[in-house]
């Protein structure tokens, strides 16, 4: 079985990604994470729950699931931690952009520094493949569809540091042969989201306390809202393909679909059956207005095709939500 290294993987992506890994039988995983966002319990919940086990960083990583809680920017440990393995996913970050805004150095030593030493790393141990979980934020104000051949133009400190991670991650592809592939994530919503704060997974928890919504500006700002199932799908795809060298791209991920934050309401009050209001207030700065992406080349590339649309993807959401709570 290949090992795999995933970090963050005790948050919302990282907890699909395992759950998804492990029905497939393929992989023998690790799991780092800082425990700062993450959600162990519920990691540790789904790897059971699908059969596994889960092993605390120890000699003895015999088990399904080994799980270290480290930080990414201890360069020595996370070098010894990579050794014998064969592939990386990259989803520990500082995300957001208002946390970003409030203090862009930490945004920059995780983002930047964290996945600098993660390639170090993979480098130092012969690693495979490497992908690189980044979003539009590097991308800023464009006219959608985003899509690979725009210059990035990020507005806010968040896509600067993303950006950065995807510089590196060339860099590390045309220096020392490290295939390195960049994902960018469109909106991702889905199960295991509940310690989220990202707009579907706001929502729900409001909607399950009865407590209004917020919207920051009109909500006719647009996202392209990707179901987490879709990624998962894709980050295995990419993980499993023979191809020695693959390495050295970016790719948008998304459903191709612009959705207005209005009309994501409108679905939940259909799919959830209550009555929800609305508050309206001032736009924040640093916020894109209209974003979806084109999908072109991840589907000629990958053959990747959405397999849930909005409506099927915030019930199987809300179900979730609903027995979670």
């Amino acid at each position: 079985m290949r090992k795999v290294l995933i970090t963050g993987g005790a948050g919302f992506v990282g907890i699909n990604l395992v759950r998804y890994l492990l029905e497939t039988c393929k992989y023998k995983i690790t799991v780092l994470d800082n425990l700062s966002s993450g959600n162990y319990p519920l990691l540790k919940q789904v790897i059971e729950a699908f059969g596994g086990e889960i092993e605390n960083a120890s000699a003895d990583t015999s088990r399904n699931v080994c799980f270290y809680r480290m930080d990414i920017l201890d360069k020595m440990a996370v070098t010894r931690v990579l050794k014998d393995h064969e592939l990386v996913v990259h989803l520990a970050a500082q995300t957001g952009v208002v946390p970003s805004q409030q203090d862009p150095f930490k945004d920059a030593n995780v983002n930047v520094i964290g996945t600098l030493n993660l390639l170090n790393g993979s480098v130092k141990n012969n690693l495979q493949k490497f992908i690189f979980t980044s979003s539009a934020a590097p991308l800023g104000e464009q006219k959608p569809p985003l899509d690979e051949k725009k210059i990035p133009k990020p507005i806010a400190p968040y896509g600067a540091s993303k950006l950065a991670g995807e510089a590196y991650c060339s860099a590390f592809y045309s220096s020392y042969g490290l295939n390195t592939v960049v994902l960018r994530f469109s909106n991702v919503y889905g199960p295991n989201s509940f310690h989220k704060g990202s707009v579907v997974a706001h929502f729900i928890k409001k909607i399950l306390k009865n407590e209004p919504l917020t919207i920051y500006g009109d909500g006719e700002q647009t996202r392209d809202f990707l179901y987490v199932e879709d990624i998962v799908s894709i980050i295995d795809k990419i993980l499993t393909n023979p191809d020695p060298k693959i390495g050295g791209e970016i790719f948008q991920l998304g459903t191709g679909v612009e959705t207005s934050v209005n009309h994501l309401v409108d679905c939940l009050k259909e799919v959830t059956g209550v009555p929800v209001d609305v508050i309206y207030l001032p736009e924040r700065k640093g916020e894109i207005k209209r974003n979806f992406t084109s999908i072109d080349k991840i589907k000629k590339k990958w053959g990747f095709e959405p397999q849930f649309n909005l409506k099927t993807g915030l019930e199987k959401t809300w179900q979730w939500f609903r027995g979670s709570g």
